[in-house]
């Protein structure tokens, strides 16, 4: 059964589809043998059994390998594609020296010796059992760690890729055994089929050199052809780069305000009747690098939207207001008045209306309903949160993008309004830096920007943009505004500096389906509709629990692997396994001044809030009924709770902790999660408190100004959604203002 969506979000692939991963067949071969490891094939008999499952589909899945075609070449392309250099070169180097049979024996040991000639194998030439020792043992090595995390990324990419492949019906074997399932189109009553930005929008992927100034002119915009220099001149008074929270708010306010706007985009234009909800088409085309983003030292997993309408398009809908506390410290210790302004009251009201936020949920999921009846059976305060979306929003994958069009991001919002005022849309359309030059008209600021050079992602159109205007306004987001700036030659110390991402830890608990209390799936329902604070002795809140998207590809990554076995058990359960995530407001930070180079460190303080949200989520999971707990630490740390004891539980609580990641010399670590990133050009009082002043406008170029969470002075500590809106409306409002005032 095919599937009504746009072809870049089918999944469908070429019967002769090629490779451009460079891998040699002996490289191959050995990342073959290692994906057979995370995925063995194994006899029906070793697996507990699911007597409501279809005996054919489990069968199935007791038998799939990780090694089967074309699982090991998609890996391979990962790599290539996705990992930095110093990465793919440690991955290779691994894989080469298990081709071998020295490299074997100096990464395997004894496990990979024989009594017949030739008496040593390579990794390929093992029996699955010991390659699986090997493995397990990897897994816990705290000396040689970057061959550590060589095993561990390929163990993420081999599951990833198997969760997120797709037969010719447009289905993957295992969601059945696993309980999963993907509404089809004939699910979807009401979808919105019209395309809201129509009217604005420039699509590069559909243009050529021969065509794309016609449709330039044809939406308002003077261009001129120079093909001395190679690039089409675009002029107009505003260019935002990026159409997210900062930019998509920044871009309906100027263009109301009677600017022409063009708004640049690197990725593609999708509406609900767009969406397919599934994840591998969904994650390469709706997030920053395919959805595969970890820090350098592995020890993070970063989600961040990368289309038209940016993260707001594939967030969770959760909208909570700027806490006044938060407020009060960036206008007092900041010392940012706009964030103690009625201006900014008043932006948050209507940015809430905008949006569409309503405040009740008639229908919880799964996993909302664990975490208010575990709450609830402990006394604790859970708070209902509101989202922008209808109260009757039953969606859990939303994180694929809104296939219904309840959702209010702003493709849908904001933008529509830009359009509407005569903004255009260009995408596919990746910015490569500002046009800086010296200043001379006597400005505290020794340089101005003049605009932006862009390329088109289409191979088709060779010539690049240039975009000349009176303001320019980088948002595309805290990971890409800073190595922008930096690569235009600004050199403000703050710039890339200051990154918070509100690292995340998970606790699961399994419900079987035998328990009738709690409806649904773990993958059905609104995303986040409650939430529990988790609060210090003095009423500091040090942790946020609420609710994960955790589709099966994300499940499995996150899924500690102890062996093949366990981890076959394990997915068994996906569909009834509900997870509590542990957000905090990370007191330490990291950088991003190149492009998907990205660092983060916890401070101590930080360590001590995931535990404490950690271990509290553990204790709603448990109060909740939960048949067995755990968190992803690596050794698989877990609960059987049937006739536990108080005693008891707490003894296991006294084992959870935020561990270290898998860089890390220990034995036991995790891998952290964030979808959420902001501060790397932190709005200043002056040039050596930030990177930008109280206006969003950077402090070295006039004129060139930022409008996204990068100017937040620090982390919000609360899903950002709002803050961020807020704050691009008030930044936007002062630009609108000072473009009058030069005007007039």
């Amino acid at each position: 059964m095919g599937r009504n969506c746009h072809p870049l979000l089918s999944g469908r692939r070429s019967k002769a589809e090629k490779y451009n991963h460079g891998l040699s067949s002996a490289e191959l071969l050995a990342l073959a043998s290692l994906c057979e490891v995370f995925l063995p094939p194994l006899p029906s008999v070793s697996l507990e059994g699911k007597e409501d499952r279809p005996g054919q589909a489990l069968e199935s899945f007791y038998k799939a390998s990780g090694a089967q075609a074309p699982v090991p070449d998609k890996v391979a392309e990962i790599v290539v594609k996705r990992l930095l250099t110093e990465a793919v070169i440690l991955i290779r180097v691994v894989l080469l020296m298990l081709s071998t049979k020295l490299g074997t024996l100096m990464l395997c040991g004894s496990l990979c010796l024989s009594e017949k000639w030739p008496y040593i194998n390579n990794f390929s030439s093992m029996s699955l059992e010991k390659r699986e020792k090997v493995l397990q043992k990897w897994f816990k090595n705290w000396i040689f760690t970057p061959v550590r995390i060589a095993f561990v990324t390929l163990k993420i990419f081999c599951l990833f890729v198997f969760f997120c492949q797709l037969d010719e019906n447009g289905k993957n074997p295992a969601w059945e055994a696993i309980d999963y399932h993907v509404e089809n189109d004939e699910d979807v009553s009401e979808v919105q089929q019209e395309r809201p930005l129509e009217k604005g929008i420039v699509e590069t992927m559909y243009e050529t050199d021969s065509t794309i100034v016609h449709s330039l002119t044809q939406k308002g915009l003077q261009v001129t052809k120079d093909s001395k220099q190679k690039v089409y001149k675009i002029k107009c008074d505003v260019v935002i780069v990026g159409s997210g929270c900062g930019g998509g708010v920044a871009a309906a306010v100027l263009a109301s305000a009677g600017q022409k706007v063009v708004v640049i985009e690197k990725g593609n234009y999708f509406t609900p009747k767009d969406y397919s909800l599934l994840e591998g088409p969904s994650f390469e085309q709706l997030y920053e690098s395919g959805g595969i983003l970890p820090t350098t030292d592995a020890n993070m997993t970063i989600l961040a939207g990368s289309t038209i309408g940016g993260g707001s398009a594939i967030n969770w809908s959760a909208c909570i207001k700027t806490p006044k506390s938060l407020l009060q410290e960036w206008a007092g210790d900041y010392k940012l008045p706009l964030f103690g302004s009625p201006d900014y009251l008043s932006a948050m009201d209507i940015v809430w209306e905008r949006i569409g936020v309503t405040e009740n949920c008639v229908q919880e999921g799964f996993q909302n309903q664990v975490l208010r009846k575990g709450c609830k059976n402990l006394g604790l305060d859970v708070e209902r949160i509101p989202r922008n979306s209808s109260e009757n929003h039953y969606c859990g994958s939303c994180g694929h993008g809104c296939k219904s069009g309840d959702k209010k991001g702003t493709d849908s919002t904001w933008l529509v309004d830009a359009v509407n005022h005569g903004a255009v849309i260009l995408t596919g359309c990746k910015a490569e830096r500002f046009i800086i030059e010296k200043s001379d008209n006597g400005s505290t600021r020794t340089m101005k920007c003049s605009g932006v050079i862009a390329k088109a992602l289409n191979n088709d159109i060779r010539m690049k943009f240039q975009i000349e205007t009176k303001a320019t306004i980088s948002a595309c987001g805290a990971l890409l505004t800073p190595p922008l700036m930096i690569s235009s030659g600004l050199k403000n110390q703050h710039i890339g500096k200051n990154l918070h991402l509100h690292p995340v830890l998970m606790a699961w608990g399994y419900f079987p389906d035998s328990n009738l209390e709690f409806k649904g799936k773990n993958y059905e329902g609104g995303i986040i509709t409650s939430a529990h604070k988790v609060v210090s002795a003095d009423s500091e809140v040090r942790a946020l629990i609420e609710t994960p998207e955790f589709s099966p590809a994300k499940f499995s990554v996150f899924c500690p692997w102890l062996s093949g076995i366990d981890f076959k058990q394990t997915m068994l359960k996906y569909s009834r396994t509900a997870h509590l995530i542990t957000i905090i407001r990370d007191r330490g930070s990291g950088e991003v001044k190149v492009e998907g180079r990205i660092s983060h460190k916890l401070d101590q303080l930080d360590k001590e809030n995931l535990k404490a949200g950690l271990r509290q989520a553990l204790r709603i999971l448990i109060a909740a009924g939960a048949v067995e707990v755990g968190t992803h630490r690596s050794d698989g740390q877990r609960l059987k709770c049937e006739g536990i004891t108080e005693k008891e539980v707490e003894q296991f609580l006294d084992t959870v902790y935020a561990a270290e990641g898998p860089k890390s010399p220990v034995e036991n670590w995790m891998v952290y999660a964030t979808a959420h990133q902001m501060g790397s050009c932190r709005m200043g009082v002056n040039e050596k408190e930030g990177g930008v002043d109280e206006n969003g406008q950077s402090w070295e170029a006039e004129g060139l100004y930022v409008c996204d969470a990068s100017v937040l002075p620090s982390a919000v500590g609360v899903n950002p959604m709002i803050t961020i809106q807020s704050t691009a409306y008030c930044l936007s409002k002062r630009i609108a203002e000072s473009l009058r005032e030069q005007s007039s």
